[in-house]
């Protein structure tokens, strides 16, 4: 194995590289953290100075895919906004549902890396990680968060009931989902990727039309949660206990 140098950070993101394209060759769990050391030319032990172990070194990844989806997310959102927009006011949202499909039916070995029902949530990237994790570059969006803020959002304009709004992001999420997955495990087929953009349309447009009429429930909803709003609320606790 031909050895090479990398300067200080850029082991850790040639790391990251090698093991995003074994998940899409092998899958999320049929590569090492040894063959990821060797796809960039240096030991093992060289990879254990920036990941304690093969599954930081894919909770990591999987932070890095969540971002960069966020990212999508957010600048289609950014596209979608404008005059032409009009009085549409889930047009936006059906940009975040579209991109979302669109994403996992064109990449579905990183898609079912990023959500994956075997996916480990527990444990904290950073902290598996023994390099230094400072950076000027702002941190992205999850896309849950980005999902959240549309439809904050649309109650703001009028576009949903805000008796609606608790628990529509997990409603409208298990949709887009939903669809994602029949289609990247082939129970449900479309023709082309315009098709795939026009049924991610008509779900998103679907679920908001029903939440928008949905009847109060006398004993309330249920609560979802994800590992991720559960970080997101138990730091919004840790600060408000620091006032």
């Amino acid at each position: 194995m031909a050895r090479r140098n990398y300067h200080h950070g850029e082991l850790r993101a040639a790391l990251l590289d090698a093991a995003e394209a074994l998940v899409r060759e092998r899958g999320a769990d049929g590569w090492s953290l040894r063959e990821a050391s060797a796809r960039v030319g240096v030991s093992s032990s060289a990879a254990y100075h920036h990941f304690a172990s093969r599954d930081a070194l894919v909770r990591a990844l999987r932070q890095r895919v969540l971002g960069e989806l966020g990212e999508r997310l957010s600048q289609e959102v950014g596209r979608t906004a404008g005059p032409e927009a009009g009085a549409d006011h889930q047009r936006r949202l059906v940009a975040v549902g579209r991109t979302y499909i669109q994403w996992a039916v064109e990449d579905p070995s990183v898609a079912r890396l990023a959500f994956g029902a075997g996916a480990p949530v527990t444990g904290d990237p950073a902290s598996d990680s023994t390099a230094d994790s400072t950076s000027d570059t702002a941190t992205p969006p999850h896309p849950h968060d980005v999902l959240d803020a549309e439809l904050d959002r649309l109650v703001e304009v009028g576009g949903l009931p805000a008796a609606a709004r608790p628990g529509a992001d997990f409603v409208v999420w298990a949709a887009v989902h939903g669809l994602a997955t029949l289609l990247v495990d082939g129970l449900a087929r479309l023709d082309d990727p315009r098709a795939v953009a026009r049924e991610a349309e008509r779900v998103v447009r679907a679920v908001l039309t029903g939440l928008t009429h949905e009847a109060v429930p006398s004993q309330g909803r249920p609560t979802p949660h994800s590992a991720h709003t559960e970080r997101r609320t138990g730091r919004r606790t840790e600060r408000g206990g620091e006032k």
